[in-house]
């Protein structure tokens, strides 16, 4: 019972991060499009990963595709890592590396919680399970 309470409260707060995110994304903030501009993805990769974040804070919500959130939150997060470690650095505009770091935390609590719920995963759920 306590274990799925706290992957609840894990799968609240990575959709919140990813939600929360939306705004800068949408509304052209300055701060957005100069990282998608370094990365050569503006404005088409802007909007297009905003739209798979909206999506994955979606289906981490609920219950029958959390894995699916889960999963489409590691690639996606995966690849903002990467972008910082090889194109924008740790620190992007000053933040003191808040970007990079909050990516870091939202990475490791989806693989959490993509662990938590392999079981789900269609045709491999239980192959997956120990």
């Amino acid at each position: 019972m306590k274990s799925k309470t706290i992957i609840l409260i894990l799968r609240i707060a990575v959709a919140i991060i990813l939600i929360q995110t939306l705004r800068f994304k949408f509304t052209a903030h300055p701060d957005s499009v100069y990282i998608f501009e370094t990365v050569g993805l503006e404005p088409i990769g802007r909007i297009g990963i905003g739209i798979l974040e909206l999506i994955a804070g979606i289906l981490l919500l609920i219950p029958k595709t959390v894995w699916a959130g889960a999963a489409l939150t590691l690639g996606l997060i995966g690849g903002a890592i990467m972008m910082h470690l090889t194109q924008l650095g740790i620190e992007v505009r000053g933040d003191g590396g808040v970007l990079f770091y909050t990516a870091i935390i939202t990475f490791i609590l989806s693989g959490i919680i993509l662990y938590y719920n392999r079981e789900s995963i269609p045709f491999l759920g239980k192959k997956l399970s120990f």
